[in-house]
């Protein structure tokens, strides 16, 4: 709830001095109880968005809390970085993403909000178009990855069940927007034949989210036996912003990326079917 009401803000659609809802409001929107709603204001609150958190009176949206953000914002794990980001993208009438990514989690969370301000009314793109690029699921990827290379193929097994079901449930719900909308969307799946150490998100041409992937070793439980393993946790990689015009350097980063995520799906990438 905090995620979405922050996306909110900061994709200015709450505006700064602007009152939020009603707890009550909020609580049936979300469809959760008062004390989680003052808890995820509390929350915001803390991060300096909301003023005014209080029993019985809307908050207020402090009066630099609707500001856009921007490359000069200090980097953020990745669920906090990428929400806002996506949604203010979602205001233009032809939104462009493309993604490189191990499983597509981070996005397909990412995009809850937008969603729900296109279903309520509050956003209208005319055209989506998403480009997704994922490991293959025939390479020996090199994480998530056993440490002992002898061990069966459950963690592959596992990765692939959720890079396909993450998949499948972003493409549903960009295409459900077709019928409910008469949003022309198209998503496009094409697979990687090697491990993308790093991940990257295109936003309308304008803005490059760049993460690394940072590998740590872990125990996991994987079929009812514990696993030692190579993993990293893509949600919280920190995301660095860049964007076209805030200066030479951001906007050759920008162009650079484009040109590079163009380069891979015109060549050595292939057909990705989300199948098990």
């Amino acid at each position: 709830m905090a995620d979405a009401l922050r996306a909110r803000i900061r994709s200015g659609l709450l505006r700064p001095g602007q009152r939020m809802p009603t707890q009550a409001a909020l609580a049936e929107e979300f469809g959760v109880e008062r004390g989680t709603v003052r808890q995820a204001l509390r929350v915001l609150r803390d991060e300096h968005l909301l003023t005014g958190v209080c029993r019985g009176s809307p908050a207020t949206v402090a009066p630099d809390g609707g500001a856009h953000p921007g490359p000069a914002a200090p980097p953020q794990p990745t669920m906090v970085a990428l929400a806002p980001r996506i949604a203010q993208a979602f205001a233009a009438p032809h939104v462009e993403i493309d993604a490189l990514c191990l499983t597509a989690v981070s996005l397909t969370l990412a995009l809850g909000e937008p969603l729900r301000l296109i279903h309520a009314g509050r956003l209208e793109p005319a055209k989506i178009d998403v480009r997704i690029l994922l490991p293959s699921r025939h390479i020996e990827l090199a994480f998530p990855a056993p440490v002992d290379p002898a061990a069966d193929g459950r963690l592959h097994r596992r990765w692939l069940a959720q890079r396909n079901a993450q998949g499948q449930v972003l493409r549903h719900n960009l295409l459900a927007l077709r019928a409910t909308h008469g949003i022309d969307v198209h998503v496009t799946f094409r697979a990687l034949p090697f491990t993308p150490p790093v991940k990257l998100y295109l936003l309308n041409g304008a803005q490059a989210l760049f993460a690394y992937y940072t590998p740590l070793r872990r125990e996991a439980e994987i079929d009812h036996q514990r696993l030692q393993l190579y993993d990293a946790v893509g949600t919280r990689s920190t995301l660095f912003a860049f964007a076209r015009g805030t200066g030479p350097r951001d906007t050759a980063f920008v162009e650079q990326s484009c040109a590079w995520f163009d380069a891979l799906w015109e060549t050595i990438s292939s057909e990705l079917v989300l199948t098990s």
